[in-house]
């Protein structure tokens, strides 16, 4: 008899644990896997993420892989472990991390991306800026810059879904002016040491070139140290994301001349609105774009003007 009050009484206190675990906050927790926390894009869309998540009433639970895959797909596995009520990913590697979206899938938890897609598995909804036209707006200054002819290349990373549309966009722009010839395509993996190197070497191939078209503002600010270093003061570069170090340089009149906005804060918003209405039943849309826009000297300098 004794025995088998003291196997209830176990049993108890591991059932009051387990309940406990789930009920401390309240709270319905959202994972929140990031490829990184190292670029100024994704500490504000972290931002947006958090201040509406307290807004909403939810608990994050927020980890960043730094750009590896394998790492990320652990923490997915170690958020169903957890078994948080949603999970929101922005992809390392669009192809590799759907065998975490799928081990979502099969734990019945739903997935989200944000910035970044996933080529694999069952997602809910991707919220992102709309890149395409973003590519579009980067090709379109920089035809504008060459007065429609010269030889141009671009610093890409092209295992993720936003950078291909974005070079989608920018590559049909630029095939509206047939004297502008895109001569490398290179990628720079989207970090700054790694866009210096490539555009390094094609400098080194190419002493004509006129022009770059860098994916990310790491990129771009790659492309600028390389491009410094090569003495190439007539080659001009367009970037993509407007961080503060970019606009500096903008700002300063160097080789960068201007950069596709986005706007990182209003994804991370966004991105929980619609997790949010998903929970409490909502159908949402499985893809929902983000407005973009460009920045120039002018533009920054009007801006700084009204601040």
């Amino acid at each position: 008899m004794k025995k088998i009050i003291f196997i209830s009484l176990i049993f108890s206190l591991f059932f009051f644990i387990g309940c406990s675990k789930s009920t401390d906050s309240g709270k319905k927790r959202i994972g929140v896997v990031l490829q990184t926390r190292a670029h100024q894009f994704y500490k504000d869309l972290e931002e947006g993420l958090k201040k509406e998540a307290a807004k909403l009433g939810y608990e994050l639970v927020v980890v960043s892989a730094e750009f590896d895959i394998n790492k990320q797909i652990s923490q997915i596995e170690d958020m169903i472990t957890q078994k948080v009520n949603a999970i929101v990913v922005c992809p390392a590697d669009s192809k590799g991390i759907g065998i975490g979206v799928k081990k979502a899938n099969e734990a019945g938890i739903p997935v989200f991306t944000a910035d970044i897609a996933s080529d694999e598995g069952d997602v809910v909804c991707h919220i992102a800026s709309d890149n395409k036209a973003g590519g579009r707006k980067a090709g379109e200054y920089l035809a504008k810059l060459l007065n429609g002819k010269g030889k141009i290349a671009i610093i890409n990373r092209p295992t993720v879904t936003s950078v291909l549309d974005r070079v989608a966009g920018f590559r049909e722009e630029i095939a509206k002016y047939p004297d502008i010839k895109i001569i490398a395509d290179v990628d720079g993996g989207g970090e700054r040491d790694k866009s210096l190197k490539a555009t390094s070497d094609v400098l080194q191939a190419h002493p004509d070139l006129d022009g770059i078209f860098g994916i990310n503002d790491d990129s771009a600010l790659g492309a600028l140290s390389a491009v410094k270093e090569f003495k190439r003061d007539k080659v001009v570069i367009v970037g993509y994301d407007a961080t503060p170090e970019a606009n500096n340089a903008i700002l300063a009149g160097t080789n960068l001349k201007a950069d596709v906005v986005q706007y990182p804060e209003k994804i991370g918003i966004k991105t929980i609105q619609v997790v949010n209405d998903y929970l409490n039943g909502k159908t949402v849309e499985k893809v929902i774009p983000v407005e973009i826009g460009i920045v120039d000297k002018e533009s920054l300098e009007k801006s700084e003007k009204v601040n």
